[in-house]
């Protein structure tokens, strides 16, 4: 390591030459005598150079700090020489200009066309991973190496989906900042064909009856939270979507019907982006099977006092995590074999293999409305009574073998 002495005494000599210090940390002293702190680091596969300023004017004990902070940034997935070059440019910032206003000057526009849990992903995803490295940068100045150094540690942390998201929504924010004239181009357009390619399948899922009806006995036997396993049997019972499910509130389910249960699911709460015409959105009807009534009717008995059906163990007033029912799955041995949204593949396999006919009837069960604009606007045909014939057929078939609910209340507390 270097002292402050050596670093004072050193001289220029015939060529330059490097002093180390440590870490990637050297001193440069040029054939002329001058002396600039620089730190060698590796980031993406590549080597490369930072500087930190010239000695006497950067100390070795303040290139140090220098060199941690970089180290710092670089363990956060964060390129530093891209992040000093965007403090500098944030110094000279016209905040009406910067990525962050555009970007929510575009939320603000677009908001009112999507469901309301859609506009809070939108905007929660930028806060999260964009605002803060690029919010404070004019839009002008921003590059598509500097998207491309964005989007890269999110792809490695394993969210590749999420990365092509936030992609797409930085694009669309850069399109406003040209159409309005304060920029020139579109660099997260550009990083397109750059980002790590998905890998393409359905998700998987057990479409026999029988191994359905195995899966499910075998995962209710798995020591878990009751919460979780009257999760998992509603969900297979309702054919749901899991985050719809896990974020339903009680008052969805205060006033149910004695004779003729239904489960109305508000348009917003649903993977639906709203149209342009505000009446194209629909809720979502669920006939309830008796065997659904009694599962929410067990469920009620542990969470029936807050706000919401399924509560995180940790945080009431937060909804439980959908992976808690994947894990659930995993525990069973079913990992890569079945996942919570698997049991939408199932009950279509086989409820249409047993009821061809009743086909669009099924479609509207899993939420599906037809493509065709002119046909989803005209036609508001709701099927109910064989909507709620097919749910308790569903029922009795998948729960053929299955134990009453009120045994999966036990270790619950009550």
């Amino acid at each position: 390591m270097l002292t402050d002495i050596a670093v004072k005494k050193a001289k220029a000599a015939d060529k330059p030459y490097k002093m180390a210090d440590g870490s990637g940390l050297h001193l440069f002293v040029s054939t002329a005598g001058g002396k600039l702190w620089r730190f060698r680091y590796e980031f993406g596969g590549k080597e490369k150079l930072l500087s930190f300023g010239p000695y006497p004017d950067v100390s070795l004990l303040e290139a140090r700090a220098a060199r941690d902070d970089a180290k710092k940034t670089i363990r956060d997935g964060r390129d530093p020489g891209i992040a000093k070059k965007l403090r500098k440019l944030a110094h000279t910032t016209d905040t009406g200009n910067t990525f962050e206003a555009i970007a929510r000057e575009w939320h603000d526009i677009h908001k009112s066309t999507w469901a309301e849990r859609h506009a809070h992903d939108v905007l929660f995803s930028l806060e999260r991973d964009v605002f803060p490295t690029l919010g404070n940068v004019p839009i002008k100045d921003i590059s598509a190496a500097d998207v491309y150094s964005l989007l890269r540690p999110i792809e490695l942390r394993g969210a590749k989906e999420t990365a092509r998201r936030i992609r797409q929504r930085m694009s669309a924010v850069f399109e406003r900042a040209i159409a309005s004239g304060r920029a020139t181009d579109n660099p997260a357009a550009s990083v397109k064909g750059a980002m790590a390619p998905m890998k393409k399948g359905k998700q998987p899922a057990i479409t026999d009856l029988d191994r359905a009806r195995e899966m499910l006995t075998k995962a209710e036997g798995e020591p878990a939270h009751p919460v979780t396993k009257l999760a998992l049997r509603i969900l297979a019972l309702t054919a749901v979507r899991p985050g719809t499910l896990t974020t339903t509130p009680w008052a969805e389910w205060a006033s149910l019907d004695v004779d003729a249960p239904v489960w109305q699911i508000p348009a917003a709460r649903m993977k639906l982006r709203l149209q342009h015409k505000e009446d194209d959105a629909r809720d979502h009807i669920v006939p309830l099977s008796r065997q659904a009534v009694e599962a929410i009717a067990a469920l009620r008995v542990i969470s029936g006092r807050g706000p919401l059906a399924f509560p995180n163990t940790r945080h009431a007033h937060k909804p439980m995590s959908e992976n808690a029912i994947g894990y659930l799955l995993n525990r069973a041995g079913f990992h890569h074999k079945h996942v919570p949204h698997g049991w939408r593949s199932t009950f279509s396999t086989v409820m249409n293999e047993r009821f061809p006919a009743d086909r669009y009837v099924i479609d509207l069960m899993l939420s599906h409305l037809p493509k065709d604009g002119v046909e989803r606007a005209y036609n508001r045909a709701e099927h109910l009574a064989r909507r709620r014939e097919l749910a308790q057929v569903w029922a009795d078939l998948i729960l053929a073998d299955a134990r009453p609910a009120t045994d999966l209340l036990a270790g619950a507390r009550r």
